[in-house]
């Protein structure tokens, strides 16, 4: 393999996850604060549920996670993109709720990390249905 092709490969595998490990960042950081609606646009807070939140929030990142598996990780996860999507944002909505309950003023909560899984869910399925569409068309 050249050098030219390897960089390339290397580009495009950055390009993908990079995203995916930026967004998870952003989640543990707000994760990681006492208050997070301090960091948060006010209007959110008021006029949205939490669980709403949590699945847009778990959504995009299934989105990216998606985005990753179908184009960056080679054939047989690409078979997989929407299972391995929800699989590894629900997981990850797991360990952000474990990682919560030490954070003070902070508490895990199953429905938190259930409405993380079904926003996952919804995204990726819709993003593989998409791609679907748009291969056959």
């Amino acid at each position: 393999m050249s050098g030219v092709a390897r960089q390339g490969g290397a580009v495009q595998v950055l390009g993908y996850w990079l995203p995916v490990g930026l967004y998870a960042g952003v989640i543990f950081f707000l994760s990681s604060l006492s208050h997070p609606e301090d960091e948060l646009p006010s209007f959110l807070l008021q006029e949205v549920s939490d669980k709403i939140l949590h699945a847009v929030e778990y959504g995009i990142l299934s989105l990216f996670c998606y985005r990753a598996f179908r184009w960056a990780a080679g054939a047989a996860a690409a078979r997989h993109a929407v299972l391995l999507a929800i699989v590894t944002a629900s997981v990850y909505g797991l360990t952000d709720e474990v990682h919560q309950a030490f954070v003070p003023l902070r508490d895990a909560s199953w429905q938190d990390w259930l409405a993380d899984t079904v926003g996952a869910a919804l995204a990726a399925v819709g993003a593989g249905r998409m791609t679907k569409t748009n291969v056959s068309a």
